[in-house]
């Protein structure tokens, strides 16, 4: 059976159609990122309709804009909704912020990390756009992973990180990679 190829155009509005959801909130980065790796690499029409049917239901979730730990261990992971601009807070704490499956429904967004004595690490898929910034006096800002081009349609993550004595590392996990977190990083150095 000869399909007829896919073309330039109709792959753009496939990606644009992923990016849509992804700004509605319908698909999480990881999702995204996975989707958008089949898009580019279909030759034909029938290869690109399984990425742009299915979309999961709408979230009703309220956006996260605050994430706080106080001599305590704090893990915001799963399917949560981010806000466009969010704020970690770590005082002689750990703070664990996952993004890999985290519906995120503007074009860029914004985290700001506060840091005193603490510690704030970032997980974020392959291939989605993140820029770090900020002041740190005596810790550490570190960015992990390979850092492939962003793909089209993906959002821009700013991370600005503001430290004092504090640590912040960005994880940048490769599509697929499961376990835990210290199997995560594990898997991103090696």
């Amino acid at each position: 059976m000869n399909e007829i190829r896919a073309s330039d155009r109709e792959r753009d509005e496939a990606a644009n159609a992923l990016a849509q959801g992804m700004a509605e909130g319908r698909l999480t980065l990881e999702e995204l990122t996975q989707r958008l790796d089949g898009v580019f690499g279909a030759t034909t029409r029938g290869e690109l309709e399984p990425y742009t049917r299915g979309l999961p239901a709408e979230s009703r979730r309220r956006p996260k804009r605050f994430t706080g730990a106080l001599f305590a261990a704090v893990h915001r992971k799963g399917r949560w909704r981010v806000g466009r601009r969010s704020a970690v807070v770590s005082v002689i704490g750990d703070v664990d912020v996952d993004l890999r499956t985290a519906e995120i429904d503007h074009p860029a967004v914004t985290i700001t990390a506060f840091l005193l004595f603490g510690n704030v690490d970032f997980y974020v898929p392959a291939g989605v756009d993140v820029d770090v910034g900020g002041l740190t006096i005596f810790g550490h800002r570190r960015e992990h992973g390979d850092e492939p081009p962003a793909r089209p349609g993906t959002p821009l993550i700013r991370i600005r990180v503001l430290a004092l004595f504090g640590t912040s590392d960005v994880w940048r996990i490769a599509p697929g990679t499961t376990g835990s977190y210290k199997e995560l990083i594990r898997a991103t150095r090696d």
